[in-house]
């Protein structure tokens, strides 16, 4: 009962524009029928005093349901509905009983429920009530095979009686039948209205949208076509013919072929009224033989595709120039840093007599920073070597255990400088490779290098080899300040550095990328994990080992040589 206008027709099949209209039909109707009954028993009574009986009965039962329909509120819910309707269907099957049941001049209101649910405009209602007035029908004749019926009425009394019950049902279903065509008429115009401002967006959005048949001839088009696009020669002629020349209409023909058969298809197209612009078509399928098509012009996506892959290729041009010139230019930029470093040497060891300190100092200084530039330098040639695609392993069988520890001896007196405890794991028994000797020596220089850099004074830095399952492992681990997740998703490309601006300096920013490029030509792969202010691990697994059979797990407990060059 406290439901709103607009859910109560919809839960009626009723809109709610035409919901005021079919209420006051239904109550005109409820009014109509009661006056009816009103009048023809006022009439009998006075008329033929002596058969009240059964008729009043009969004709206050039928005017019951029309009283209480006025009584209740203006607005029912389906459910009062639904009782409304049981009611009128007690009422008539009631009314028909006590003038004599179906053959009696009554028998028409077995029918007041279908009129009553047409009064208020039919929609889900009226298979209801059909159900119920064939119940009422029913019982009806179940009441006079029992003998439960009176006699029916005769003469003039029936006749009227007749009139009533036919006029009120009838004047229920022909209203009802009218407000449904009202109903009916009323959507078709909202359904008009919905369609012409349907159209009206389709017309006003800035693609053009078609309807097509498979072969692409077109059913309807909406929208603005994009430029060169002639709408005379798509209706005429189809969507093939807007392109240009045969390759472009036979690349329109297959995507309309592919979204015919796999439901959906992008192709593009230089349209023939504009050869200078770029149409794109997005096919879909929406039906077997009816295909839905969005055309927009794809120019400036066409050139900015262009653009960024000219872009990409200059760039892959002037890497790829790069290293082949970083490359090439290997023996000239060794030569003199080799001839610097020479000469230093003998002014080191004073082999042509003594010199004065401050010229000794100066020799010394010559000889670090040309050993510094020569490490920077070998770095920049190999990673270059590497993009280029024209570095080769030098592979050979040796124990790995050699190259290991002589990479480790050379770093002793860097971590001794930076006060760090430098310690080896490695097993008592050999780890024989198949691998290239000076690659192995030049990761674990790498890798320590980089671990002693970000290791403060006081700290560790512990480099484990094993070998087990084919796969040499080499893992170096540190107790330095660790690597933010930020940097960790930059090293390992070339030049990328972490750390603060006098960290970085001490370095060209390839070691990392060195080791990655070195262990991935070997079939391997590195690995990096750190904490902030715990530390940082880095693992490098090769499959390279000689005799995998013979592996064993990490190494632990007393199967180990510490090497320890720093106490």
């Amino acid at each position: 009962m406290g439901e709103s206008k607009s859910d109560e027709a919809q839960k009626g099949d009723v809109a709610p524009a035409t919901y005021t209209d079919l209420t006051r039909g239904s109550r005109i109707w409820s009014v109509a029928w009661l006056s009816t009954v009103c009048v023809t028993l006022l009439a009998v009574a006075l008329a033929y005093p002596k058969t009240l009986w059964p008729v009043a009965p009969a004709l206050f039962a039928g005017g019951i349901p029309a009283a209480v329909a006025l009584a209740t509120r203006h607005r029912q819910s389906p459910r009062d509905q639904g009782l409304m309707l049981v009611l009128w269907a007690l009422g008539g099957s009631l009314a028909c009983i006590l003038a004599g049941g179906v053959a009696g001049p009554l028998a028409a209101w077995c029918l007041a429920p279908i009129a009553a649910a047409a009064a208020q405009g039919g929609g889900s209602r009226l298979p209801q009530s059909a159900a119920l007035a064939l119940m009422a029908a029913a019982v009806s004749a179940v009441a006079v095979l029992a003998g439960l019926a009176p006699a029916p009425p005769t003469g003039m009394v029936a006749f009227w009686m007749g009139l009533t019950a036919l006029a009120t049902t009838g004047l229920g279903l022909g209203a009802g039948l009218i407000m449904i065509e009202r109903q009916v008429n009323r959507r078709e115009m909202r359904l008009e209205d919905e369609v012409e401002r349907l159209r009206a967006v389709l017309e006003e959005q800035p693609h053009l949208i078609l309807s097509l048949y498979p072969h692409g001839r077109v059913r309807a088009m909406f929208g603005k076509p994009p430029a060169g696009v002639s709408q005379d020669t798509l209706q005429a002629l189809g969507l093939a013919a807007v392109a240009l020349g045969g390759r472009d209409r036979n690349a329109v023909l297959d995507g309309l072929r592919k979204a015919s058969s796999e439901g959906a298809a992008t192709v593009g197209f230089t349209p023939a009224g504009a050869v200078d612009r770029w149409s794109a078509v997005t096919l879909r399928r929406v039906e077997e033989n009816l295909l839905l098509a969005v055309v927009r012009d794809a120019t400036p996506e066409r050139d900015r595709e262009a653009a960024l892959e000219q872009a990409r290729q200059d760039a892959e041009t002037l890497a790829a120039g790069k290293s082949r010139f970083l490359a090439n230019m290997s023996h000239e930029l060794r030569t003199p840093l080799n001839a610097i470093m020479g000469f230093s040497d003998i002014m080191r060891a004073r082999m042509f007599g003594p010199l004065p300190d401050k010229y000794s100092e100066y020799g010394d200084l010559i000889h670090e920073s040309g050993g510094h530039l020569l490490d920077l330098i070998n770095d920049v040639l190999d990673m270059s070597k590497i993009e280029a695609e024209r570095f080769q392993l030098s592979r050979e069988d040796f124990d790995a255990r050699e190259a290991v520890s002589a990479a480790m001896r050379l770093m002793r007196v860097q971590a001794d400088g930076v006060g760090v405890r430098l310690r080896g794991v490695i097993p008592q028994g050999a780890i024989d490779v198949d691998a290239d000797r000076r690659a192995i020596k030049q990761i674990v220089l790498n890798l320590v290098s980089n671990a002693l850099k970000f290791t403060p004074k006081g700290g560790a830095v512990t480099v484990t080899a094993h070998g087990y399952d084919g796969v040499f492992e080499l893992v170096v681990a540190d107790t330095g300040v660790g690597i933010s997740s930020e940097d960790l998703d930059r090293l390992g490309r070339p030049y990328e550095q972490a750390g603060d601006p006098a960290q970085r300096q001490m370095g060209s920013g390839l070691g990392l990328s060195l080791v990655r490029s070195f262990a991935e030509l070997h079939g391997g792969e590195m690995l990096i994990e750190s904490t902030v202010g715990e530390g940082t691990s880095v693992t490098v697994r090769l499959p390279v080992l000689l005799k995998p059979e013979q592996g064993s797990p990490p190494p632990v407990g007393d199967n180990v040589i510490a090497f320890n060059p720093i106490r």
